[in-house]
């Protein structure tokens, strides 16, 4: 596959690292086809996020929205934890056997797979039920209730499932003003839905206390500057959904993170007058980073953090 396919690893990477607003007739096509190919496998699945917003307020694609959102839950609908493993595999084979490029990750909380053609990136998301819910990146709390009974929808001239009732899953997600069109300021109203401490699944404070000062392989750092270039003590940083800190006299903060490899986190960065989420941020353990304000881009930067 080339490079110019928009179906690599390059090409992937590229969605992650800024907007680019996905062909509406190339997405069409996209989710047809994956419709298609879910059926013959007999995957049961059903829209999410921003594809699950633009079909339910709509009844089209948001025209700022970047990717295609699918979803199905583990333990639902004929998908058994036991055969997980080989029914992923089988999705990404018969993807790539349609052109696409796909890369398969995941958490505590759920498999994604990441499947890439004609540059859009459409995202599977197979959520694991922890206690009677489920969570979606960036750590969003749904019922799992809303997943049992899939709602059917007409969209783009085919049937697709969504959440049950959707205008709960979305308020769920989007908070109550979902109806509203946000191209940029979504990401606080989303963030600000999850706690700022840790959440199901992920170790408790006193947990991460002990992993930060014993385990420093597990520890991440920050450091926070201001406009002016100079470090910010006392800034507080949320990582969304896992822990709350704040830097010292030289602007670092410590937190715990969980996963061995790099992964995507949310972040709200405070100090003073000063507050930006960052939605979209790979760090990895023992890794060293660097936030610095924009003033001509004050929200919705993507990979705004730097290496130190």
């Amino acid at each position: 596959m080339t490079l110019s396919d928009g179906a690599d690893e390059a090409a992937l990477e590229r969605t992650y690292n800024g907007l680019h607003p996905l062909d509406p007739a190339t997405a069409e096509i996209m989710l047809k086809e994956a419709k298609v190919i879910m059926g013959q496998l007999g995957v049961v699945f059903f829209l999410r996020q921003g594809t699950c917003l633009g079909a339910i307020r709509d009844n089209g694609f948001i025209p700022w929205d970047d990717d295609l959102d699918l979803g199905s839950v583990i333990g639902l609908h004929g998908l058994a934890a036991k055969s997980i493993d080989q029914v992923v595999s089988r999705v990404v084979t018969a993807f790539k056997d349609n052109g696409y490029y796909a890369d398969v990750g995941g958490t505590d909380q759920y498999i994604s797979v990441a499947m890439i053609k004609s540059s859009i990136r459409m995202d599977w998301v197979c959520h694991r039920i922890i206690g009677d819910s489920i969570f979606q990146y960036p750590g969003v709390r749904f019922p799992v209730k809303l997943f049992n009974e899939l709602k059917e929808i007409d969209f783009i001239g085919e049937k697709f499932l969504v959440p049950n009732p959707p205008e709960e899953y979305l308020r769920f997600k989007y908070g109550e003003d979902w109806m509203t069109p946000k191209e940029s300021a979504y990401e606080k109203d989303v963030v600000r839905l999850i706690p700022e401490g840790p959440i199901s699944g992920n170790a408790s404070r006193w947990r991460q206390f002990l992993i930060k000062h014993l385990l420093h392989s597990r520890t991440g750092r920050l450091r926070v500057f201001d406009q002016q270039g100079e470090p910010v003590p006392g800034a507080e940083v949320v990582i969304a959904g896992l822990s709350r800190s704040r830097t010292n006299m030289q602007g670092y903060a410590k937190f715990y993170l969980p996963r061995d490899q790099d992964e995507y986190y949310a972040l709200i960065i405070r100090y003073h007058n000063h507050e930006e989420v960052l939605y979209q941020e790979k760090m990895s353990p023992g890794g060293s980073y660097v936030y610095r304000p924009d003033s001509s881009s004050p929200s919705g930067r993507f990979r705004a953090l730097s290496q130190e």
